[in-house]
């Protein structure tokens, strides 16, 4: 660790840099993206000179400034980095640095550290940048109160948001977020990159199925595979704000910034002398290479975490659709014998199976087996399912309550809702104010005496309501609780896994209402849709491969009618969507056919085969002029192999599609191109192939990667809701 005192301060990682100048009053940034290489003396004064911008009409007397936390005082008129007051006073924070420290990591990156104090606020700040190996960096913040600092009032500090804002240049020019509903989640929508202010606050108690997952600002056009690209993700599970914003005089030398940072109820932190906040890590990262190159940093840092599960991930059957609540151990049996004979390796026993919860409204919160339905508990189901050589999983939904429970009955009280009454429930349940010790203390002893007992691998948490008025009554009135509510449930997953060190967890929110990194740090799993349907699933997946690698993504074969759109579906069409991530079923498999059942083993082994491909490789895809039509691949880390699927959704005006370069592939190499046809034929809108995939079905195509990468090869014009898998294979 060194002292960067009046110094210019590098990072470097992974081809991209941020480089930090703390000679003045704050620290400022002077450069973020492109790797600049070693930053000399003559480099490192190039960026100081060149880092202060004109002085405009009708501005300030001195060039405006833009530092690492940017306020008023320093001729700021966006968003501020930090927003607040002392009982209405102390509402224009002048911190300034006092110590700065930074270190550089031997394979790439490092740390830089920064102190602030602030008479005005009587806060004590700290900034913290941490570049990754892969080029991703993690910016944190904090605030403690200390009225030492000034003569400023000594009431309480009401902060009301504390934002994470990095500079960005004048060539990123349009923006990407995502906004989405239950069973629609991750839906791109793209903007210019305009005057004031795009804000996205997400005010549901979680990111929500809308979330803006992640804000991408990037170069005109940019795409999958092409442009330029700067982003940011709020690493947190509660609720939070992005924003990127642009005003006409700019960012200091810089046009634009984005962020992103906790959306804070107003009362929810109130900082009395001594007492501390600290902000979820806010991570930002750059791509000269599109969205994939985003996706490949992140994937990458995922990947090298030491929880990150290293494993085959099982081939997983969910009970939910296929029964319900009808919970009855002969129809399970058959349902455990039908997914034995596949091949599955994981048996979930989904909602149904705890006290009282014969249907929706009733039975949340009270975590004890139904002797009613379980007279044996579940032990019998568990040992047939050990039996036949599957992990056994069950569902959970700690966070909520239904009103018809033994718990909601003996402690009214712990139902988030203010002292006037509740309002009106969302899926027939309320909210745990899992946030009081008791609460916290009840659940956690409960849940976790169920993974003792039947010695549980897995559970599925589960989390299915917004929330609404969230406050918990509290001695002197209702107190906002969301934040406190999140660090709770972060504190529990924490202990199960200290309790249960070899319990795998799959975080489910209505399927994808809470995809984030802060969660995920804690979990094994997600679940990205309650969706099964594969036209809706295809691309709700490609959406959030952006930000999580395919082995941490759940991914299900459902019937052919979708439970959740009605649509009907072929069955090799549903297997090959469903085979790119963490592959499981979620079927009632006696309606399966013996055909179907064949064709089902045969993906369960090809699943098998392509696992250590899918869980490991880089995501990538093709940027196509035809939004009917998708390829996306998994790229082996040492480009030996490659698994691509081409997708047809509905139909469109091209009758084909001429020649398409598969992303990915290393054009100074041969290839051997397979299509892999064991899970059934794709049915295509023409009356034959073109030529070269004769030879791909027949005994393999050799290509040179030339032609595949660069040229591109023609594909296959296929019928709506069809897709094609190609196997690549690199020749010696």
């Amino acid at each position: 660790m060194h002292d960067g005192s009046d110094a210019v301060l590098t990072l470097r990682a992974a081809g991209s840099s941020i480089v930090v100048d703390t000679a003045g009053r704050m620290p400022r940034v002077l450069h973020w993206g492109a790797d600049l290489g070693p930053v000399d003396a003559t480099t490192a004064h190039a960026l100081r000179a060149s880092a202060a911008p004109a002085i405009l009409n009708n501005s300030p007397d001195v060039p405006r400034a833009l530092s690492l936390w940017p306020t008023e005082h320093e001729s700021w008129s966006g968003t501020p980095a930090q927003s607040g007051n002392a009982a209405g006073t102390a509402t224009t924070p002048r911190p300034s640095l006092v110590a700065a420290r930074w270190d550089e990591a031997a394979e790439g990156g490092g740390a830089m550290s920064f102190d602030l104090v602030d008479p005005v606020t009587c806060l004590r700040g700290e900034l913290t940048l941490c570049l990754d190996a892969h080029g991703v960096l993690a910016l944190d913040m904090a605030v403690t109160r200390d009225l030492a600092l000034g003569e400023g009032a000594a009431a309480p500090y009401t902060l009301d948001g504390l934002r994470a804002l990095m500079p960005v240049p004048e060539r990123a020019t349009e923006l990407l977020d995502f906004t989405g509903k239950w069973c629609r989640e991750r839906s791109p929508q793209r903007s210019p990159f305009g005057f004031g202010t795009h804000a996205r606050r997400a005010r549901r108690g979680k990111p929500g199925h809308d979330s803006p997952f992640l804000l991408v600002a990037g170069t005109a056009g940019f795409g999958f595979g092409h442009g330029e690209a700067w982003a940011a993700h709020l690493a947190w599970s509660g609720e939070g704000e992005y924003l990127a914003e642009r005003l006409p005089e700019g960012a200091g030398v810089f046009s634009s910034v984005i962020g992103a940072g906790e959306a804070l109820h107003s009362g929810e932190v109130i900082l009395a002398d001594g007492e501390r906040y600290e902000a979820p890590t806010v991570l930002f990262l750059w791509s000269d290479r599109g969205l994939d190159g985003l996706a490949a940093r992140l994937h990458r840092r995922l990947r090298a975490r030491p929880t990150h599960p290293s494993s085959p991930r099982p081939l997983t059957l969910n009970s939910w659709e296929a029964v319900y609540f009808d919970h009855d151990l002969a129809r399970l049996t058959g349902l455990v014998e039908r997914a034995a004979r596949i091949g599955v390796e994981r048996f979930v026993l989904d909602d149904g199976w705890f006290r009282g919860r014969r249907r929706a409204a009733a039975g949340l919160g009270d975590w004890v087996v139904d002797e009613g339905v379980w007279p044996g508990g579940l032990h019998p189901l568990v040992e047939l399912v050990r039996d036949r050589g599957m992990q056994f999983g069950l569902w959970f939904e700690p966070e909520m309550v239904n009103l018809d429970s033994d718990l909601a009955r003996a402690h009214p009280d712990w139902v988030l809702g203010p002292w006037q009454g509740l309002g009106a429930p969302a899926r027939d349940q309320y909210v745990l104010d899992i946030a009081r010790p008791d609460a916290y203390e009840l659940v956690l002893e409960r849940v976790s005496a169920v993974v003792a007992e039947y010695r549980l691998d897995y559970i599925k948490w589960d989390h299915n309501r917004d929330l609404l008025e969230a406050v918990g009554r509290r001695e002197g009135g209702d107190r906002p609780v969301v934040r406190a509510q999140t660090r709770a449930l972060y504190r529990m997953l924490d202990e199960l896994r200290r309790r249960h060190p070899a319990l795998e967890i799959e975080t489910c929110s209505a399927g994808g209402g809470r995809v984030d990194l802060g969660i995920l740090e804690r979990t094994d799993r997600l679940w990205a849709s309650d969706c099964n349907d594969p036209v809706e699933r295809a691309q709700i997946e490609r959406w959030t491969r952006l930000l999580v690698p395919p082995e941490l993504i759940g991914s299900h074969l459902g019937a052919a009618r979708s439970h959740t759109t009605s649509r009907r579906t072929d069955l090799a069409f549903r297997l090959a969507i469903s085979l790119t991530a963490h592959a499981g079923i979620e079927w009632d498999l006696a309606e399966a056919s013996e055909d179907e059942m064949a064709r089902i083993g045969a993906w369960a082994d090809l699943y098998r085969e392509l696992r250590g491909l899918i869980h490991t490789g880089r995501v990538v895809n093709a940027d196509l002029a035809d939004d009917a039509t998708a390829l996306s691949g998994i790229v082996a880390p040492d480009g030996s192999r490659a698994l691509y699927t081409w997708t047809r959704l509905a139909s469109s005006p091209a009758g084909q599609s001429g020649r398409v370069p598969l992303p990915g592939l290393d054009a100074a190499a041969r290839y051997l191109v397979r299509v892999r046809r064991e899970i059934g034929e794709a049915s295509r809108h023409q009356n034959g192939d073109p030529e070269w995939l004769a030879l791909a079905h027949a005994h393999g195509a050799e290509l040179p990667g030339s032609v595949l990468a660069l040229a591109g090869i023609p594909l296959p014009t296929l019928d709506p809701q069809q897709a094609m898998l190609l196997d690549v294979t690199r020749l010696p």
